[in-house]
Protein backbone atom coordinates (compact mmCIF):
# COMPACT_ATOMS: atom_id res chain seq x y z
CA UNK A 1 0.00 0.00 0.00
CA UNK A 2 0.75 3.58 -0.73
CA UNK A 3 1.84 5.89 1.80
CA UNK A 4 1.75 8.94 1.26
CA UNK A 5 4.09 11.55 3.18
CA UNK A 6 3.79 13.75 6.27
CA UNK A 7 5.02 16.75 3.87
CA UNK A 8 2.31 15.67 1.32
CA UNK A 9 -0.41 15.38 3.81
CA UNK A 10 0.78 19.27 5.16
CA UNK A 11 0.86 20.61 1.35
CA UNK A 12 -2.77 19.18 0.80
CA UNK A 13 -4.35 20.86 3.81
CA UNK A 14 -2.20 24.14 3.38
CA UNK A 15 -3.63 24.32 -0.04
CA UNK A 16 -7.36 23.47 0.81
CA UNK A 17 -6.70 26.25 3.81
CA UNK A 18 -5.48 28.62 1.21
CA UNK A 19 -8.53 28.13 -1.26
CA UNK A 20 -11.28 28.46 0.93
CA UNK A 21 -9.69 31.79 2.48
CA UNK A 22 -9.53 32.96 -0.90
CA UNK A 23 -13.61 32.46 -1.46
CA UNK A 24 -14.09 34.01 1.88
CA UNK A 25 -12.75 37.30 1.26
CA UNK A 26 -15.35 37.77 -1.50
CA UNK A 27 -13.65 40.46 -3.95
CA UNK A 28 -12.63 37.31 -6.22
CA UNK A 29 -13.65 38.46 -9.88
CA UNK A 30 -16.33 36.02 -11.11
CA UNK A 31 -14.41 33.89 -13.70
CA UNK A 32 -11.17 33.42 -10.68
CA UNK A 33 -14.05 32.52 -8.23
CA UNK A 34 -15.65 29.76 -10.19
CA UNK A 35 -12.02 28.17 -10.70
CA UNK A 36 -10.90 28.74 -6.86
CA UNK A 37 -14.73 26.79 -6.01
CA UNK A 38 -14.04 24.30 -8.41
CA UNK A 39 -10.21 23.06 -7.18
CA UNK A 40 -11.69 23.54 -3.82
CA UNK A 41 -14.42 21.00 -4.54
CA UNK A 42 -12.07 18.87 -5.91
CA UNK A 43 -9.81 18.92 -3.22
CA UNK A 44 -11.60 19.11 0.37
CA UNK A 45 -12.22 15.56 -0.09
CA UNK A 46 -8.51 14.88 -0.64
CA UNK A 47 -8.09 17.22 2.48
CA UNK A 48 -10.53 15.50 4.54
CA UNK A 49 -8.76 12.16 3.68
CA UNK A 50 -5.83 13.44 4.72
CA UNK A 51 -6.40 15.05 7.82
CA UNK A 52 -8.04 11.54 9.18
CA UNK A 53 -4.22 10.07 8.46
CA UNK A 54 -2.67 12.82 10.13
CA UNK A 55 -5.09 12.35 13.17
CA UNK A 56 -4.92 8.47 13.30
CA UNK A 57 -0.73 8.30 13.31
CA UNK A 58 -0.90 11.14 15.61
CA UNK A 59 -3.09 8.86 17.54
CA UNK A 60 -0.81 5.61 17.15
CA UNK A 61 2.37 7.05 18.01
CA UNK A 62 0.47 8.24 21.66
CA UNK A 63 -0.83 4.69 22.26
CA UNK A 64 2.81 3.32 21.10
CA UNK A 65 4.32 5.39 23.94
CA UNK A 66 1.26 4.51 26.18
CA UNK A 67 2.83 1.13 25.94
CA UNK A 68 5.98 1.36 26.50
CA UNK A 69 4.88 3.46 29.67
CA UNK A 70 1.81 2.97 31.79
CA UNK A 71 1.01 0.38 33.83
CA UNK A 72 -0.36 -2.83 32.95
CA UNK A 73 -4.08 -2.24 32.94
CA UNK A 74 -3.06 0.66 30.98
CA UNK A 75 -1.06 -0.28 28.99
CA UNK A 76 -3.63 -3.39 27.90
CA UNK A 77 -5.92 -1.08 26.81
CA UNK A 78 -3.47 0.73 24.60
CA UNK A 79 -2.37 -2.38 22.92
CA UNK A 80 -6.00 -2.86 22.31
CA UNK A 81 -6.85 0.55 21.25
CA UNK A 82 -3.62 0.48 19.04
CA UNK A 83 -4.62 -2.77 17.18
CA UNK A 84 -7.99 -0.98 16.03
CA UNK A 85 -5.85 1.98 15.38
CA UNK A 86 -3.67 0.10 12.56
CA UNK A 87 -7.32 -1.62 10.92
CA UNK A 88 -8.46 2.47 11.06
CA UNK A 89 -5.17 3.30 9.40
CA UNK A 90 -4.77 1.22 6.93
CA UNK A 91 -8.29 2.00 5.21
CA UNK A 92 -7.59 5.48 5.79
CA UNK A 93 -4.15 5.04 4.08
CA UNK A 94 -5.98 3.37 1.10
CA UNK A 95 -8.79 6.37 0.52
CA UNK A 96 -6.72 8.43 0.71
CA UNK A 97 -4.28 6.77 -2.00
CA UNK A 98 -7.60 6.44 -4.04
CA UNK A 99 -8.31 9.94 -3.68
CA UNK A 100 -4.69 11.24 -4.86
CA UNK A 101 -4.96 8.69 -8.15
CA UNK A 102 -5.11 10.50 -11.38
CA UNK A 103 -8.66 10.46 -12.29
CA UNK A 104 -10.23 9.98 -15.86
CA UNK A 105 -11.49 12.96 -16.68
CA UNK A 106 -14.78 11.52 -18.54
CA UNK A 107 -16.09 9.87 -15.46
CA UNK A 108 -18.43 12.26 -14.01
CA UNK A 109 -19.70 12.64 -17.63
CA UNK A 110 -22.79 11.15 -19.32
CA UNK A 111 -22.49 9.01 -21.79
CA UNK A 112 -23.72 7.36 -25.40
CA UNK A 113 -24.36 3.52 -24.94
CA UNK A 114 -24.08 1.64 -27.78
CA UNK A 115 -25.62 -2.14 -27.89
CA UNK A 116 -25.13 -4.37 -31.48
CA UNK A 117 -26.44 -8.12 -31.65
CA UNK A 118 -23.83 -10.41 -32.96
CA UNK A 119 -23.24 -14.09 -33.53
CA UNK A 120 -26.43 -15.77 -33.56
CA UNK A 121 -29.33 -13.91 -35.68
CA UNK A 122 -32.84 -13.31 -34.13
CA UNK A 123 -31.50 -14.88 -30.45
CA UNK A 124 -28.54 -12.63 -30.98
CA UNK A 125 -31.11 -9.72 -31.40
CA UNK A 126 -33.07 -10.83 -28.41
CA UNK A 127 -29.85 -10.87 -26.31
CA UNK A 128 -28.79 -7.53 -27.42
CA UNK A 129 -32.59 -6.33 -26.11
CA UNK A 130 -32.13 -7.83 -22.97
CA UNK A 131 -29.11 -5.74 -22.11
CA UNK A 132 -30.59 -2.50 -23.60
CA UNK A 133 -33.49 -2.96 -20.95
CA UNK A 134 -30.72 -4.27 -18.09
CA UNK A 135 -28.68 -1.18 -18.91
CA UNK A 136 -32.11 0.84 -18.87
CA UNK A 137 -33.61 -0.15 -15.64
CA UNK A 138 -30.02 0.31 -14.18
CA UNK A 139 -30.03 3.62 -15.18
CA UNK A 140 -33.68 4.25 -14.02
CA UNK A 141 -32.32 3.16 -10.12
CA UNK A 142 -29.56 5.17 -10.02
CA UNK A 143 -31.79 8.32 -11.19
CA UNK A 144 -30.11 8.38 -14.69
CA UNK A 145 -32.35 9.70 -17.69
CA UNK A 146 -32.31 7.26 -20.64
CA UNK A 147 -33.03 8.72 -24.45
CA UNK A 148 -33.13 6.58 -27.28
CA UNK A 149 -31.13 8.10 -30.10
CA UNK A 150 -31.72 5.03 -32.65
CA UNK A 151 -32.55 1.79 -33.13
CA UNK A 152 -32.97 -1.14 -35.47
CA UNK A 153 -35.46 -3.43 -34.37
CA UNK A 154 -35.22 -7.22 -36.04
CA UNK A 155 -37.85 -9.60 -37.00
CA UNK A 156 -38.00 -11.42 -33.56
CA UNK A 157 -38.48 -8.04 -31.46
CA UNK A 158 -35.23 -7.88 -30.18
CA UNK A 159 -32.76 -4.87 -31.11
CA UNK A 160 -30.06 -5.53 -34.16
CA UNK A 161 -28.91 -1.98 -32.84
CA UNK A 162 -29.37 -0.17 -30.21
CA UNK A 163 -28.13 3.55 -29.23
CA UNK A 164 -28.96 5.89 -26.38
CA UNK A 165 -27.92 8.70 -24.77
CA UNK A 166 -27.73 8.02 -20.63
CA UNK A 167 -27.66 11.54 -18.74
CA UNK A 168 -26.63 12.26 -14.89
CA UNK A 169 -23.90 12.22 -12.67
CA UNK A 170 -20.88 9.52 -12.70
CA UNK A 171 -22.21 7.57 -16.14
CA UNK A 172 -19.33 7.20 -17.70
CA UNK A 173 -17.66 5.99 -14.25
CA UNK A 174 -19.97 3.67 -13.63
CA UNK A 175 -21.15 1.79 -16.67
CA UNK A 176 -17.13 2.50 -19.08
CA UNK A 177 -16.18 -1.21 -17.78
CA UNK A 178 -19.57 -3.02 -19.94
CA UNK A 179 -17.78 -2.10 -22.98
CA UNK A 180 -16.68 -5.49 -24.95
CA UNK A 181 -18.61 -8.53 -25.85
CA UNK A 182 -21.66 -9.96 -23.85
CA UNK A 183 -21.96 -13.89 -24.72
CA UNK A 184 -25.14 -15.51 -23.70
CA UNK A 185 -26.01 -19.28 -23.58
CA UNK A 186 -29.99 -20.40 -23.20
CA UNK A 187 -32.19 -22.84 -25.06
CA UNK A 188 -34.43 -20.41 -27.82
CA UNK A 189 -37.76 -20.79 -27.87
CA UNK A 190 -38.06 -21.75 -31.63
CA UNK A 191 -35.19 -24.30 -30.79
CA UNK A 192 -37.69 -27.74 -30.21
CA UNK A 193 -35.04 -30.07 -28.81
CA UNK A 194 -33.88 -27.81 -25.90
CA UNK A 195 -30.08 -27.46 -27.49
CA UNK A 196 -28.62 -24.69 -25.68
CA UNK A 197 -27.36 -22.10 -28.15
CA UNK A 198 -24.55 -19.33 -27.63
CA UNK A 199 -24.76 -16.14 -29.26
CA UNK A 200 -23.57 -12.48 -28.48
CA UNK A 201 -23.67 -8.71 -28.76
CA UNK A 202 -21.33 -6.32 -28.54
CA UNK A 203 -21.78 -3.22 -25.93
CA UNK A 204 -19.75 0.21 -26.63
CA UNK A 205 -19.89 2.85 -23.82
CA UNK A 206 -18.56 6.20 -24.48
CA UNK A 207 -18.60 9.56 -22.48
CA UNK A 208 -20.75 12.12 -24.55
CA UNK A 209 -19.08 14.96 -25.95
CA UNK A 210 -19.81 18.45 -25.51
CA UNK A 211 -19.25 20.84 -28.40
CA UNK A 212 -16.55 22.81 -26.90
CA UNK A 213 -14.39 19.51 -26.57
CA UNK A 214 -14.68 18.84 -30.29
CA UNK A 215 -14.36 21.18 -33.05
CA UNK A 216 -16.33 19.97 -36.29
CA UNK A 217 -15.23 21.95 -39.30
CA UNK A 218 -18.20 22.10 -41.69
CA UNK A 219 -15.99 21.23 -45.26
CA UNK A 220 -14.96 18.19 -43.21
CA UNK A 221 -18.58 16.66 -43.58
CA UNK A 222 -20.97 15.54 -46.48
CA UNK A 223 -24.42 15.20 -45.27
CA UNK A 224 -26.63 13.00 -47.10
CA UNK A 225 -30.56 13.66 -47.07
CA UNK A 226 -32.65 10.68 -48.34
CA UNK A 227 -36.19 9.08 -47.47
CA UNK A 228 -36.38 7.04 -44.64
CA UNK A 229 -37.04 3.16 -44.50
CA UNK A 230 -38.94 1.41 -41.63
CA UNK A 231 -38.54 -2.53 -40.69
CA UNK A 232 -40.67 -4.58 -43.13
CA UNK A 233 -42.36 -1.72 -44.66
CA UNK A 234 -43.47 0.05 -41.37
CA UNK A 235 -43.31 3.29 -40.57
CA UNK A 236 -41.97 4.44 -43.58
CA UNK A 237 -41.33 8.07 -43.75
CA UNK A 238 -43.06 10.14 -46.73
CA UNK A 239 -40.57 13.10 -46.61
CA UNK A 240 -36.66 13.12 -47.02
CA UNK A 241 -35.88 13.28 -43.64
CA UNK A 242 -33.06 10.49 -43.24
CA UNK A 243 -29.88 11.52 -42.52
CA UNK A 244 -26.58 10.24 -43.30
CA UNK A 245 -23.17 12.60 -41.89
CA UNK A 246 -19.83 11.65 -43.35
CA UNK A 247 -16.59 13.09 -41.10
CA UNK A 248 -14.23 12.86 -44.41
CA UNK A 249 -10.85 13.13 -42.19
CA UNK A 250 -11.94 10.12 -40.03
CA UNK A 251 -13.88 8.31 -42.31
CA UNK A 252 -16.75 8.09 -39.31
CA UNK A 253 -19.83 7.78 -40.73
CA UNK A 254 -23.35 8.70 -38.81
CA UNK A 255 -26.99 7.33 -40.46
CA UNK A 256 -30.24 8.91 -38.15
CA UNK A 257 -33.52 8.69 -38.91
CA UNK A 258 -35.95 7.43 -36.41
CA UNK A 259 -37.39 11.46 -36.16
CA UNK A 260 -39.54 12.53 -38.82
CA UNK A 261 -38.00 16.29 -38.68
CA UNK A 262 -34.78 16.48 -40.37
CA UNK A 263 -33.17 19.03 -38.69
CA UNK A 264 -33.44 16.64 -35.36
CA UNK A 265 -32.59 13.61 -37.29
CA UNK A 266 -28.98 16.04 -38.14
CA UNK A 267 -29.19 17.10 -34.63
CA UNK A 268 -29.00 13.21 -33.19
CA UNK A 269 -26.47 12.23 -35.78
CA UNK A 270 -23.84 15.08 -34.74
CA UNK A 271 -24.24 14.44 -31.54
CA UNK A 272 -23.65 10.66 -32.34
CA UNK A 273 -20.49 11.62 -34.53
CA UNK A 274 -18.93 14.43 -32.00
CA UNK A 275 -18.96 11.19 -29.13
CA UNK A 276 -17.22 9.11 -31.35
CA UNK A 277 -14.40 11.41 -32.17
CA UNK A 278 -14.02 12.46 -28.79
CA UNK A 279 -13.51 9.03 -27.97
CA UNK A 280 -10.74 8.18 -30.65
CA UNK A 281 -8.85 11.05 -29.37
CA UNK A 282 -9.01 9.74 -25.54
CA UNK A 283 -8.05 6.55 -26.99
CA UNK A 284 -5.13 8.25 -28.73
CA UNK A 285 -3.99 9.83 -25.65
CA UNK A 286 -4.55 7.27 -23.18
CA UNK A 287 -2.30 4.77 -26.48
CA UNK A 288 -0.13 7.19 -25.98
CA UNK A 289 0.53 7.62 -22.49
CA UNK A 290 0.27 3.85 -21.36
CA UNK A 291 1.78 2.16 -23.65
CA UNK A 292 1.72 -1.65 -23.37
CA UNK A 293 0.30 -2.08 -20.11
CA UNK A 294 -3.26 -3.05 -19.75
CA UNK A 295 -6.04 -2.55 -17.39
CA UNK A 296 -6.88 -5.84 -15.51
CA UNK A 297 -10.77 -4.93 -15.30
CA UNK A 298 -10.14 -4.77 -19.84
CA UNK A 299 -9.05 -2.24 -22.29
CA UNK A 300 -12.66 -1.32 -23.33
CA UNK A 301 -12.37 -3.22 -26.74
CA UNK A 302 -15.09 -3.94 -27.96
CA UNK A 303 -13.56 -7.23 -29.41
CA UNK A 304 -12.87 -8.72 -26.07
CA UNK A 305 -15.02 -11.04 -24.31
CA UNK A 306 -15.94 -9.61 -20.84
CA UNK A 307 -18.92 -11.39 -19.83
CA UNK A 308 -21.10 -14.64 -20.12
CA UNK A 309 -24.87 -15.21 -18.83
CA UNK A 310 -25.77 -18.14 -18.68
CA UNK A 311 -29.47 -19.39 -18.25
CA UNK A 312 -29.66 -22.65 -17.10
CA UNK A 313 -27.19 -22.34 -14.20
CA UNK A 314 -29.10 -18.69 -13.71
CA UNK A 315 -25.24 -17.12 -13.43
CA UNK A 316 -23.40 -13.97 -14.57
CA UNK A 317 -19.65 -14.63 -15.10
CA UNK A 318 -17.46 -11.61 -15.70
CA UNK A 319 -14.38 -13.26 -17.03
CA UNK A 320 -11.94 -10.33 -16.50
CA UNK A 321 -12.27 -10.38 -12.85
CA UNK A 322 -13.16 -13.90 -12.19
CA UNK A 323 -16.21 -13.01 -10.71
CA UNK A 324 -19.36 -15.07 -10.82
CA UNK A 325 -23.18 -14.54 -9.19
CA UNK A 326 -25.67 -16.82 -9.51
CA UNK A 327 -28.26 -13.85 -9.67
CA UNK A 328 -28.98 -13.80 -13.50
CA UNK A 329 -32.53 -12.59 -13.44
CA UNK A 330 -32.17 -10.05 -10.85
CA UNK A 331 -28.88 -8.66 -12.87
CA UNK A 332 -30.84 -8.43 -16.31
CA UNK A 333 -33.55 -6.72 -14.26
CA UNK A 334 -31.29 -4.36 -13.30
CA UNK A 335 -29.26 -4.88 -10.02
CA UNK A 336 -25.97 -4.57 -11.23
CA UNK A 337 -24.67 -2.94 -8.25
CA UNK A 338 -22.44 -5.89 -7.16
CA UNK A 339 -21.16 -6.17 -10.41
CA UNK A 340 -20.45 -2.23 -11.21
CA UNK A 341 -18.72 -2.20 -7.51
CA UNK A 342 -16.55 -5.26 -8.01
CA UNK A 343 -15.51 -3.68 -11.05
CA UNK A 344 -14.69 -0.71 -9.66
CA UNK A 345 -12.81 -2.11 -6.75
CA UNK A 346 -10.56 -3.97 -9.34
CA UNK A 347 -9.32 -1.18 -11.30
CA UNK A 348 -8.95 0.83 -7.84
CA UNK A 349 -6.98 -2.14 -7.01
CA UNK A 350 -5.17 -2.25 -10.16
CA UNK A 351 -4.00 1.67 -10.41
CA UNK A 352 -2.97 1.59 -6.35
CA UNK A 353 -0.58 -1.49 -7.28
CA UNK A 354 0.69 0.28 -10.27
CA UNK A 355 1.29 3.35 -8.00
CA UNK A 356 3.15 0.79 -5.23
CA UNK A 357 5.17 -0.66 -8.11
Amino acid sequence: MTTISPDRIAQIEARRDELQALMATGDLPSDRFVAVSKEYAELEPVAAAAGLVRRLRAEAKSLEAMTREADDELRSMAEEELRENKVALEAANRQLALALLPRDAADERSAMLEVRAGTGGDEAALFAGDLFRMYQRYAEAQGWKVELISSSTSDAGGFKEAVASVEGKGVFAKLKFESGVHRVQRVPATEAGGRIHTSAATVAVLPEAEEVDVKIDDKDLRIDIYRSSGPGGQSVNTTDSAVRIVHIPTGLTVIQQDEKSQHKNKAKAMRVLRTRLYEQERDRLHNDRAGARKSMVGSGDRSERIRTYNFPQGRVTDHRINLTLHRLPEILAGDMGDLVGALISEDEAERLATLDG
